[in-house]
């Protein structure tokens, strides 16, 4: 089994997987693994059967989440998918078992959570920390992911312009967002605190209390200890609209960009998503047109 799971990892890089998933992953089928050893069965003869007495253990015996359930699961599919092409196995036994189980644990249909401008607006002006404030407005004002914020360096900043230049990332084509005043004053704040912290001179644009790079985790955490302060976030509920983190904020930007008339093309060239029809590869956006366009949709929140 250790085989298999490496070799799986290894084609998980060749199809290009973020490492950091390939890790989730691998956590997940550690997981798998004991739990069938504990039985005597291997992979290769596991059934499904074997996989929904994994999932009631997980839900039962550890009271995991049904979205956590869903990440054990999308990495076992992913790995059955692997042994079929490899025709180790003759048929993903996930897929039905998921389908199922899933589904039956649903009470109502997952959105993600939509916040109005006012409660965006509460959200920023109630967090106290300067780094935290500055954070949020940013996921907010510029639609960034959670892993494009914590790789922004000092130099990938420009306070006169109002722009941020993103490092280069598969799920990216775009790399040039924009920001707003509101933004760029809460950075400016920030920046003069940081001068303070970072004592051993990180390039890294937020700082974690310890003078290291932010990372994911503490991304997450600040913006979902906000978020529960305000009655934004629900950590005791299974429900994805009644949970706020950073990708919300995304999720944010774009919903209210629309909503404030901005064209499909320029929300789509902000988001950075992956030109996959012939219109968008022929499509060139001028910058200055949609910096412009940025500055006369973002919606202003009072900072």
């Amino acid at each position: 089994m250790d085989q298999i799971i490496k070799e799986f990892e290894r084609d998980c890089r060749v199809r290009g997987m973020a490492e950091r998933s390939i890790n989730s992953y691998r956590t997940c089928l550690d997981a798998y693994q004991d739990y069938l050893a504990a039985r005597e069965k291997g992979f290769l003869t596991a059934n499904k059967d074997d996989l929904v007495g994994f999932i009631e253990s997980l839900r039962l015996d550890r009271g995991l989440s049904i979205t956590t359930v869903k990440r054990y699961l999308a990495a076992l599919s992913s790995l059955c998918e692997y042994l079929v092409f490899k025709e180790q196995i003759q048929a993903n036994y996930v897929r039905p078992v998921r389908s199922r189980y899933i589904r039956s644990y649903k009470e109502t249909p997952e959105g993600r959570k939509l916040i109005s401008v006012g409660e965006m607006t509460g959200l920023i002006n109630s967090t106290l920390d300067i780094r935290d404030k500055a954070v949020i407005a940013l996921l907010a004002k510029t639609g960034i992911r959670r892993n494009e914020l914590v790789t922004l360096d000092m130099s990938d900043v420009d306070l006169i312009e109002m722009r941020i230049k993103l490092k280069p990332t598969a799920k990216r084509t775009n790399r040039t967002v924009f920001f707003d005043d509101e933004a760029a004053y809460l950075l400016r704040r920030w920046l003069k605190i940081r001068e303070d912290m970072n004592k051993m001179g990180i390039s890294a644009l937020f700082l974690n209390a310890e003078g290291e790079r932010l990372n994911r985790s503490g991304v997450y955490n600040l913006v979902v200890e906000a978020a529960r302060r305000v009655g934004l976030h629900d950590h005791t509920s299974e429900r994805l609209e009644d949970h706020f983190g950073p990708h919300c904020c995304r999720h944010w930007f774009c919903t209210h960009l629309f909503r404030a008339g901005m064209r499909r093309e320029f929300i789509k060239e902000l988001r950075g998503d992956s030109k996959k029809e012939a219109f968008d590869l022929y499509n060139h956006i001028d910058l200055k047109e949609l910096k412009e366009a940025y500055l006369a949709c973002i919606p202003q929140l009072g900072i």
